[in-house]
């Protein structure tokens, strides 16, 4: 349930409204609207509690929230969430790019791609120590190692990193190196893992499950909120459908849905969304189009060598920077800021155009 209290109310009324619900037993959310103040409830609500609410100064209503995620609705928290990490802004005016290969390989691919991904204009460098792989034998990630390597390499070149967290057993290790914690597709619905990243204090990046509805991704998100962390982002990758031209049919209206759903900043991944280099360019800028709050984009030195086999997803380093400097253009006529270096054009010819 939710408390509707006057934008004019004290603190001390305020104070006192959290306190009754508290005493109750039941846990109260404050979030500050630019007309209202809400309160929302979480727990076993009694009839008298409400009456009472309803009697109190300052309280203007007390409703039932309808949806089944509470946290992470609008009705609990009307304004959008602005997850500050650094200089960083993700959720506000500023358009984030995450950007780099599938996995860590090495410590001179990581430094490299850092490199290129800071002169192209990116904020955060993205790269998986632990692979979830659908075969055994596939390439499984480097590990430990590699968190080190890709938390190095961001620290030289002034990124912030995020890797993917496969297990709750590595949440504690992989968020000592990383500064954001990715939740891929496979673990969406992962309740211990997501219990777990509840409990820390570094933001989390949840992609929305290859089958998931809309309900199941903010249900998911809700995991994590619940558990005292409020820094989510949801990730659309694309969902599985009919169509095999492409990897996954990228969803560019969960975009939108989501951010009239929910207030946490949506993230949009065209690489995994589509599974093909020459359809990343156009899909990153239609996403940004449907408001997107950022982009996670697959680049790599050498995509058609990679470890991981996803090198057809993959951008050359002059096809990242070149599609940074259209999202340049492209963020102001949406409300959005985006810088990019005016780095000279051959630093990113590291290999011919595909």
């Amino acid at each position: 349930m939710i408390i509707h209290v006057c934008k004019q109310t004290s603190q001390e009324q305020l104070n006192q409204i959290v306190e009754l619900v508290q005493q109750e037993g039941v846990q109260a959310h404050v979030s500050h609207a630019t007309d209202r103040i809400v309160v929302g409830m979480i727990g076993s609500v009694k009839p008298d509690l409400v009456e009472r609410l309803q009697q109190m100064n300052g309280v203007q209503s007390v409703n039932k929230v309808s949806k089944s995620y509470k946290l992470a609705s609008r009705e609990f928290h009307p304004e959008n969430t602005v997850i500050r990490i650094g200089d960083v802004n993700i959720g506000g005016g500023e358009l984030v790019v995450m950007g780099g290969p599938c996995a860590v390989e090495s410590p001179q691919q990581i430094d490299e791609i850092a490199r290129l991904v800071k002169a192209a204009g990116g904020q955060v460098l993205r790269g998986g120590a632990f692979k979830p792989r659908t075969g055994p034998y596939s390439f499984q990630g480097v590990g430990v190692e590699g968190l080190i390597m890709m938390a190095e390499a961001g620290k030289k070149h002034g990124l912030l990193t995020i890797t993917e967290v496969m297990t709750p057993e590595y949440v504690d290790i992989c968020a000592e190196y990383a500064d954001i914690l990715q939740v891929g597709t496979r673990n969406m619905q992962n309740f211990d893992l997501l219990r777990k990243l509840g409990e820390i204090r570094k933001p989390v990046l949840l992609k929305r499950g290859f089958s998931a509805t809309y309900d199941e991704l903010l249900n998911a998100a809700e995991y994590i909120l619940a558990g005292g962390n409020p820094d989510v982002m949801l990730c659309e990758r694309g969902i599985r459908t009919f169509e095999s031209y492409t990897r996954n049919t990228l969803d560019l209206s969960a975009i939108p849905v989501l951010q009239q759903l929910s207030h946490l900043p949506v993230i949009s991944d065209p690489s995994h969304g589509t599974g093909r280099r020459e359809l990343v360019e156009p899909m990153t800028r239609a996403s940004v189009a449907a408001g997107a709050d950022g982009l996670i984009i697959e680049m790599h030195t050498d995509p058609d060598n990679s470890m991981t086999g996803d090198g057809v997803q993959s951008l050359f380093p002059d096809q990242f920077a070149h599609l940074l400097r259209q999202l340049e253009q492209l963020s102001p006529i949406i409300g959005k800021s985006f810088n990019t270096p005016k780095a000279p054009a051959e630093q990113f010819a590291v290999s011919a155009q595909s």
